[in-house]
């Protein structure tokens, strides 16, 4: 009996009192986190519980007792807080792992006493705030790489994306080159054509769907863009959205011989493409060269119709005494182009210190002689004088007395433009242009039976643009040479060799192959010494001897070489600067510093296909409010 008291007395202790205590309103117990879980033991607590567990389940975004952090976004504090929105008691720390982690969390009471029940409360309450922050990702055992593709890596129907980081080296913030993001988008379009390509991408249906639908996203983005500037605002996201969707296609790749099989005939193809589309464009280029603006050809008949409706009287230049004063400084422009000559013109006396001290001789053709004499009737280039001839008015240039008139016309020559498939073709499509029919371009070797009173002149192409007074070429001594000329045999012009045909004993024997070439387009003539000379006359020699066109092709370099022979004097390289119509890489100091600059190319500044980085050396000296280009619309 003495026992049985000490026991029952530790018996109230460790049972009568919890019950007691538990049962008292108000009391609660703190876990070992600090959050406080109400301890229920009666029958009557029993199904309180349960309805609440209900409640939890109707209503998880207010449970009865949550447990959701304070400020997540930068906190591992969690709080407990009534339905009411009061703490229920201090807050304590408790560790989440890193920042941005959101890991299961799970309470359980350390207590011998707590209830399987109050767990399950417990347990409801964290589930449902953890269905509240987002679904939880299970952790990846060890599946098979694709079983872990379709589960981790796959975008969801609604456009979600695993947020990976990008690959190592793709680069999509990279340089600070302004089509940096232009060239990664063309990259990523290659690298998923590729993708598409390849059988084992085939049995992953959702991958290529979302491929696809990335493609489309990309070229849309891309659009005509060449800058970066021009792409949309969400151009960034794109190009990362395309970026996860690729590291997915690499992740399927079991072997990466296919992949490089498939990019090396990518690449080859690519090649042959590129090697087509040049032969295309030169081609097109060859075409576009050839023609004729429609803006130029509206220019010409305006101008012609407004010229016969001119009284005789009205047809006349000022200062035509001055044609023909050997003191003054005279031009020789032969072009059939109205505003390509006018461009001539007046930059040149733009920049002259006395206008009234340059005479312009320009010969055109029959057919735009009239619209030649009304452009410069309309607009005078300032004190300056100008005459306009007409080619067809000069008796003594028949095929009697020049070869070249008489093999234009003759029927190989036509064979060679007209009906190619009856002569022997040639490879060099720049040799089929027609200008090489016009006898204006060969006007060159007359000067001095066109302009029969002069000692000296300054021979000017018509996509010539000058930029400087020219006046100190007169005073330049020639020491009895006839043609001074900018030399071209360095860097990307060429010798003699380029331009003859060495391989015939004419040739071989009477030239040097590695001889500098110079250039046609400002060259400053001699014509006394010509005439002493006869410059003319071994002109004629040659072209002779070149009938068949064995010696040379056609044009007027070549036969400039040759007739001028040991004959030119080389000019300072500032003076005439080239390169204009077809080099994208002229040098801009040399281009700023050049007397005059040259369009010499298929790529001319009225043209559409001209290079626009040095149009606007050209259409500076264009009136664009003109009348005649208004109506014509020429515009810049």
């Amino acid at each position: 009996m003495a026992r049985r008291k000490p026991v029952l007395f530790l018996l109230s202790v460790t049972v009568v009192a919890p019950i007691v205590l538990a049962i008292t309103p108000g009391f609660v117990a703190n876990s070992h986190f600090g959050d406080e879980i109400p301890i229920l033991s009666s029958r009557n607590d029993v199904e309180t519980l349960n309805a609440l567990s209900q409640e939890s389940v109707d209503a998880v975004k207010e449970p009865t007792w949550a447990v959701y952090p304070e400020n997540s976004s930068n906190s591992d504090h969690v709080s407990a807080k009534s339905s009411n929105g009061v703490d229920a008691s201090t807050t304590t720390e408790m560790p989440l792992g890193q920042s941005g982690q959101h890991k299961s969390r799970v309470l359980s009471e350390d207590s011998e006493g707590t209830n399987l029940q109050t767990k399950t409360v417990i347990q409801q309450v964290t589930k449902s705030e953890s269905e509240d922050d987002g679904p939880q990702k299970p952790e990846m055992g060890r599946e098979k790489k694709a079983t872990a593709f379709k589960k981790n890596t796959f975008a969801t129907e609604s456009g979600e994306q695993d947020h990976q980081k990008p690959e190592k080296g793709s680069n999509i913030d990279s340089g600070d080159m302004p089509d940096a993001k232009i060239r990664q988008f063309r990259d990523q379009l290659i690298r998923a054509k590729v993708f598409l390509s390849l059988p084992s991408s085939k049995t992953y249906p959702e991958f290529i769907r979302d491929l696809r639908v990335q493609m489309r996203y990309t070229e849309r983005t891309l659009g005509d863009a060449t800058l970066d500037s021009e792409l949309p605002k969400n151009a960034r996201e794109k190009l990362k959205a395309m970026e996860q969707t690729l590291l997915k296609g690499k992740q399927i790749q079991e072997d990466c011989s296919a992949v490089v099989e498939k990019l090396r005939a990518s690449y080859q193809s690519a090649e042959e493409q590129v090697r087509v589309q040049k032969k295309q464009e030169l081609f097109l280029t060859q075409v576009a060269a050839k023609t004729l603006p429609r803006g130029l050809h509206c220019l010409s008949l305006h101008l012609t119709t407004q010229y016969y409706s001119l009284d005789s009287s009205q047809q006349q230049f000022q200062h035509q005494e001055r044609l023909e004063d050997p003191k003054l400084y005279h031009y020789a422009l032969f072009s059939d182009n109205v505003l390509a000559t006018a461009v001539v013109v007046n930059s040149t006396v733009f920049h002259a210190k006395n206008p009234k001290n340059h005479v312009f001789h320009v010969v055109t053709d029959r057919l735009n002689y009239a619209a030649m004499k009304m452009w410069f009737l309309a607009n005078p280039p300032g004190n300056a004088a100008i005459q306009v001839q007409n080619v067809e008015e000069f008796t003594w240039l028949n095929s009697s007395y020049s070869p070249v008139l008489k093999q234009l016309g003759s029927q190989s020559m036509i064979d060679f433009y007209f009906r190619l498939h009856h002569a022997k073709s040639d490879g060099n499509l720049k040799f089929r242009n027609p200008k090489y029919l016009s006898i204006l371009n060969h006007l060159r070797f007359y000067l001095p039976e066109i302009l029969p009173k002069l000692s000296k002149v300054v021979f000017l192409d018509d996509d010539v643009v000058v930029q400087k007074d020219l006046t100190s070429l007169w005073t330049i001594d020639l020491k009895g040479k006839v043609n001074g000329a900018v030399e071209t045999c360095g860097e990307s012009f060429h010798r003699f060799d380029r331009y003859l045909n060495f391989s015939n004993p004419l040739i071989a024997e009477n030239f040097d192959p590695h001889a500098c070439g110079w250039a046609f387009g400002m060259n400053v003539f001699d014509l006394d010494e010509w005439r002493k000379q006869n410059i003319t006359d071994i002109y004629h020699h040659w072209q002779t001897l070149n009938e068949d066109r064995l010696l040379w092709k056609l044009g007027t370099l070549p036969p400039g070489l040759i007739t001028f022979w040991k004959r030119t004097y080389p000019l300072d390289r500032s003076w005439h600067v080239l390169g204009l119509g077809y080099n994208p890489n002229v040098n801009q100091q040399d281009i700023e510093g050049a007397a005059a600059v040259h369009y010499n190319g298929n790529m001319k500044p009225w043209l559409e296909i001209g290079m626009a980085k040095y149009h606007n050396y050209w259409s500076k000296y264009v009136n664009y409010d003109q009348v005649y280009l208004r109506d014509c619309s020429i515009n810049p």
